[in-house]
């Protein structure tokens, strides 16, 4: 599958996942998003960063625990808790937020959990 990234065409696996991770950018971010009927706001952007650093340092994706474990305890007093912050992940990506982001950042798609 290619998607249209500032008038050129970047390739996707079928489920919208780069086949090379050197062709991501903010705009194939965006136009991600835009094909899943995502709208990108400041804290999706925080996430996708998020994850592009933590597979850059680890090669490895983060999980939703250590998401959650790491970014909800810097909110301040918004999230008193866990299950707040894991509340506001999945309004931001409903269906399933380690694979959106994952696609979002460009990265590798993730394995199923066990």
């Amino acid at each position: 599958m290619k998607i249209s990234v500032k008038g050129e065409l970047v390739d996707t696996n079928e489920q919208g996942f780069l086949r090379n991770l050197d062709d991501w950018s903010e705009e194939f971010a965006a136009a991600i998003a835009e094909c899943d009927g995502i709208e990108l706001y400041v804290d999706h952007w925080e996430l996708i960063w998020y994850f592009r650093d933590h597979y850059q340092e680890t090669l490895t994706h983060p999980t939703m625990r250590m998401m959650v474990q790491t970014l909800g305890r810097h909110r301040g007093s918004r999230y008193r808790d866990r299950k707040g912050y894991e509340k506001h992940i999945y309004g931001l990506f409903p269906t399933d937020p380690v694979h959106e982001l994952c696609k979002l950042a460009g990265l590798p798609m993730p394995q199923p959990d066990s």
